[in-house]
């Protein structure tokens, strides 16, 4: 089916339409529209209005028979009534036929051929084009013509609002999946976020029921082919440690593992930007010229030059651009088994090693617990360090209950040999405002270890109370920050802190206890017979 008669068939009908425009082009109609500047570095600036976030309490998915049973509902997945759904859709379809133009992007999420999903958007902003046509994976000119029919389509009325008074609605602001309609439906808000983890949500429903693996995570490749993976929240280090100046980049966020291998989802890189600099962040900072998208950054507005440390809009500054800006991006984003996985934990508490290699069991512990910690002044009320755990590490975009992913990765994993790495890229000798941060010198060195393979062969010690193997040495790292309980001035200060955080993992994991194996339920701390509280 042609977009138009795509369009006709869910009832828009609006004349102008821009189907798959160039940068160039989206450039234009964005500032005659009036919702971007050019800044200085030649990236369209603009704003996502009064949401400069993802807004996960006003996501929505459908309840239907075919796929009720599948969902892990609560409070990340939240039910919507299927009238409910047709009510928001309406209104997003009646508030874009009165638009005087539209614009339709259709992309691929996936670079395997053979689990790509076939995206249409469709959006009354030109900024949302061009971040859909950076995230997306660009169809060439000779796929496009014989796209066809979308497998999922989205429908960003996001200037409308929902109507609070609808079943289910919390605000004025929607964001609904319906896996049976093969729709997303987005209103009240503008961030263009919501269209790319919307993207990734349908794709974490899809790829498990064909097994694979989809999962919130970096990913780059050595020169002999070994591919590594990086799990982390955000402040862990994913973006930055994954863009190696020694190593090829597949991706920067989302991924699947296939039976062949990996592959990234998207087409382009969504990057926060606060504080940026071209010391801390090279690649990222070279990244932002013409094509990218920058959004809620304060700028001159005598020169458009960008204040990448004015926070006064939002401290979620974010650029999205193609991954090919990226100067060593593998294309096609695509790459083996991997070799290692590294989960990333920004450790507050500082009573974590820096590096300690993981059994399966613990793998899947660690998966399914997804431990970072907040530290003050990242959020209002936090005075103290403060343990965050988001299931797989990106529990607001699952759909599945956390342990199907797991069991999907503890399974690939066997299969291909896989070693697991738990580091630790906080504080060390201490919590914050005592200890200090792990320096990004030492945690490159680390990494650059854990590739090479000095690290399988070295000599390991067992953290009493997290069960951990920990190396003891590490070249370029200082052996007396390896193990956290000596770099401590206090010993048993550390282990006060050290047992108070086990508590907070046990409970955490009470949750999914039920569930879980026996052998992943004893991998986790051992409270009670640590031997020192």
């Amino acid at each position: 089916m042609a977009y138009r008669e795509y369009l006709n068939s869910v009832g828009l009908g609006v004349a102008d339409v821009v189907h798959n425009a160039t940068p160039a082009r989206l450039y234009e109609y964005a500032i005659i529209d009036g919702d971007a500047v050019i800044a200085a570095s030649g990236a369209l600036a603009t704003r996502s209005g009064d949401k400069t976030g993802r807004s996960p309490k006003d996501k929505r998915i459908v309840e239907a028979p075919d796929s009720c049973g599948d969902i892990w509902w609560g409070n990340v997945n939240i039910r919507l009534p299927e009238k409910s759904f047709l009510i928001n859709r309406q209104r997003a379809i009646d508030y874009l036929n009165t638009r005087p133009r539209l614009f339709v992007q259709d992309g691929f999420a996936g670079w395997d051929p053979e689990h790509r999903l076939k995206v249409r958007v469709v959006c009354a902003s030109a900024y949302h084009a061009l971040f859909m046509h950076n995230m997306l994976i660009r169809p060439t000119e000779e796929e496009l013509p014989d796209f066809g029919d979308p497998d999922f389509a989205i429908l960003n009325a996001g200037r409308f609002p929902a109507n609070p008074f609808t079943v289910q609605m919390t605000s004025r602001t929607s964001v609904d999946v319906s896996f049976e309609h093969r729709e997303l439906v987005i209103l009240g808000t503008e961030y263009a976020g919501e269209m790319k983890k919307g993207v990734f949500t349908v794709m974490n429903y899809l790829m498990p029921k064909r097994g694979v693996l989809s999962a919130h995570c970096s990913a780059n490749e050595g020169s002999e082919g070994d591919v590594s993976l990086f799990f982390g929240l955000s402040g862990t280090g994913k973006t930055t440690l994954s863009a190696d100046p020694r190593r090829s980049l597949i991706g920067d966020d989302e991924h699947c593992w296939t039976d062949t291998g990996i592959f990234n989802i998207e087409g382009g890189c969504y990057a926060k930007v606060i504080h940026l600099s071209p010391e801390k962040e090279p690649e990222i900072f070279q990244a932002i010229r013409y094509g990218s998208v920058l959004e809620n950054v304060v700028y001159d507005e005598s020169t458009h030059t960008v204040d990448y440390d004015d926070a006064s809009i939002t401290e979620n500054t974010r650029v999205a651009y193609p991954i090919e800006f990226i100067p060593r991006a593998k294309i096609p984003c695509v790459g083996g088994h991997p070799r290692n996985i590294i989960f990333l934990t920004c450790d507050a508490f500082g009573v974590l090693p820096p590096v300690s290699r993981l059994t399966s069991a613990q793998a899947m512990y660690h998966f399914v617990s997804g431990y970072t910690a907040k530290v003050a002044g990242t959020e209002m009320g936090i005075k103290e360090p403060q343990a965050t755990f988001s299931a797989c590490f990106g529990s607001a975009f699952l759909v599945w209950h956390p342990l199907v992913y797991a069991k999907l990765l503890a399974e690939k994993m066997r299969q291909h040999h896989t070693n697991v790495w738990l580091v630790n890229t906080g504080w060390i000798g201490g919590e914050y405002g005592q200890g200090k941060r792990i320096s990004l010198k030492h945690t490159r060195a680390i990494l650059a270890a854990i590739h090479d393979g000095t690290l399988d062969s070295a000599e390991s010690q067992t953290d009493p109370v997290f069960g951990l193997a920990m190396s003891t040495a590490c070249p370029g790292v200082p052996s007396e920050f390896l193990s956290p309980r000596n770099a401590w001035k206090d010993p048993e200060e550390y282990d006060r802190k050290a047992a108070r955080l086990g508590q907070m993992f046990a409970e955490n994991f009470e949750q999914y206890a039920s569930e879980a194996d026996p052998e992943v339920r004893a991998a986790g701390p051992k409270i009670l017979s640590s031997g020192r509280k």
